[in-house]
């Protein structure tokens, strides 16, 4: 498995809704590494850590997000990989 590292900015309904927790259970149980926080312009940026088959599940799940979120879109880059984030999924500082 080809490990890479991508960057989602999701667009919407997404703070005060239990985003960030949402995608630290989701991230976690598919053993994805990496982190999510709130953006000051009201997106929430996810970094993750994983084979391709691990971001397609967390992209999916994002898209969707907790049922209280409005996702209108969720932005893709790719990203170099952070060592220090390659085994766990943390929840980050505002940003």
């Amino acid at each position: 498995m080809e490990t890479q590292a991508k960057r989602f900015y999701i667009t919407g309904r997404v703070q005060g809704v239990g985003f960030r927790f949402f995608a630290e259970r989701t991230a976690a149980s598919l053993g994805v590494g990496g982190y999510v926080r709130n953006l000051f312009d009201g997106r929430v940026e996810v970094y993750a850590i994983g084979g391709a088959e691990q971001m397609d599940a967390l992209r999916d799940a994002l898209r969707r997000g907790p049922r209280m979120a409005a996702v209108y879109r969720v932005d893709e880059l790719d990203s170099e990989i952070l060592q220090h984030y390659a085994n766990v999924f943390s929840i980050e500082p505002d940003g």
